[in-house]
């Protein structure tokens, strides 16, 4: 039997989609790439937007018109969150939550054998359940795993569905990713990425704290990088940052989540902080880093409803103020099901298109000027992709990309560079031989 994988949104997705495909596997199935014939067709879905949705439903009824006989699956985030529209999909054999992923197995299998037409089976959140456990050892990048430590969020933003279609936080035990970590070292990953739903959130619930696991994860033999998803300045205390700047393993670079640079939008967003509160996690973590050596990300709406010319001018000089090395921008998108959907002064979309255009290009300056400065440093990079005999592309600790010639070694060595000039999109660096 052959199954194949189609997969929309973040990190967690794409790690809970290869879990289920080493599931299907573990039961005789191949794993078929997309576009290729296969028997079962599985859509693990996002719901962020409302274009994630229709983007779900589209490809299943491609799958089912070219492929009637196939069993079609959707899973994720969709139908946890809105369990009556996507029942209601009649493409779909099987439809099922972002929880209980082990029941897909059986659900296809009735379909399949013909003992049930049809299967739906979306199990709400409850207050207290546990973590689900889907381990993995193998990724499609070769030196870089990415481990889920925590599932679900507890806040409420006002443009955000996805406390509705996670749950409640729920921390995976730490004995459990210590023991993913040993077998991630055994099968040859020198580099873990934490990820989760709402890291900084990873041990409220079990009296544990992520400061703690990044130094537990770290005292495991073979891991020589460890990096960290998203997190929230908020959450981030003075203890934290002196505890994880203390790890030599934790690669200086976080993605500290911003939203809007903005006072007025923060609170419109019911963001717990003010831009004067970030500043001052950036400040600390600059102190305790070191600010050359220390790299930040973010992500920023622009667009978001009420918000003025001058908000999104004010925003803008912020964010280009914090130097960031990269800003992901994303024009708010209308999405059914949040506070934000009804909230009055909705900005037209040409417009939001029109100020992404414009923070983009303000943060990407920022980001050439900041991987200019490096010019001339050295830095670790672990080599991933080879592109030729000699050229490697990889990252180092503080997440800039880089394409290095390295004459005699291989992908997953950690090489020592200068950095060289930035072309845009990575900066080019000689290997200290």
């Amino acid at each position: 039997m052959r199954v194949s994988f189609y997969t929309l949104g973040c990190k967690v997705n794409q790690n809970e989609t290869g879990a289920l495909a080493q599931l299907f596997e573990a039961s005789g199935y191949t794993v078929v790439e997309t576009g290729e014939a296969a028997d079962v067709y599985v859509v693990n879905s996002c719901t962020v937007t409302n274009f994630g949705d229709q983007k779900s439903r589209k490809w299943l009824r491609r799958q089912k018109r070219e492929h009637p006989g196939a069993v079609t699956v959707l899973t994720g985030c969709y139908p946890q969150a809105f369990p009556e529209e996507a029942a209601a999909i009649a493409e779909a054999d099987v439809v099922t939550g972002s929880g209980n992923r082990h029941a897909i197995l059986q659900a296809v299998q009735k379909v399949l054998d013909g003992t049930a037409e049809r299967v739906v089976d979306i199990r709400p959140h409850e207050k207290g359940e546990k973590f689900e456990e889907l381990p993995m050892d193998r990724f499609a990048e070769h030196t870089r795993a990415f481990v889920k430590v925590e599932d679900g969020c507890n806040r409420r933003c006002a443009y955000c569905v996805i406390p509705r279609a996670r749950g409640p936080v729920r921390s995976r035990a730490e004995s459990s990713i210590l023991e993913e970590l040993r077998r991630l070292v055994q099968t040859g990953y020198r580099e873990v990425v934490l990820t989760a739903i709402s890291l900084p959130s990873y041990g409220t619930d079990t009296g544990t704290g992520l400061a703690e696991l990044v130094e537990h994860a770290a005292a495991v033999p073979g891991i020589d990088r460890i990096r960290l998803g998203s997190l929230d300045p908020d959450m981030l205390t003075d203890e934290d940052i002196r505890r994880l700047a203390a790890v030599p393993q934790l690669c200086p670079q976080f993605h500290l989540s911003l939203q809007s640079g903005c006072d007025k939008t923060l609170r419109a967003m019911r963001r717990p902080y003010t831009t004067a509160q970030y500043a001052q996690v950036v400040r600390k973590l600059r102190e305790a880093f070191g600010a050359e050596e220390l790299s930040l990300t973010t992500d920023v709406i622009v667009g978001f409803p009420g918000e003025t010319e001058e908000d999104f001018e004010k925003s803008m000089e912020f964010v280009t103020a914090q130097r960031f090395l990269k800003v992901h921008v994303f024009p708010y998108s209308r999405r059914s099901g949040t506070p934000a959907y009804d909230f009055p002064d909705q900005i037209p979309e040409h417009e939001k298109e029109a100020r992404s255009r414009r923070m983009s290009e303000a943060v990407e300056a920022v980001r050439a000027q900041e991987a200019a400065a490096m010019q001339g440093r050295k830095a670790e990079v672990l080599l991933e992709t080879p592109l030729s005999a000699t050229l490697f592309t990889g990252y180092t600790k503080q997440y800039l990309p880089v394409a290095v010639t390295a004459p005699g070694h291989k992908s997953g060595d950690i090489v020592t560079v200068t950095l060289g000039e930035w072309d845009g999109q990575r900066s080019k660096a000689a290997a200290e031989e």
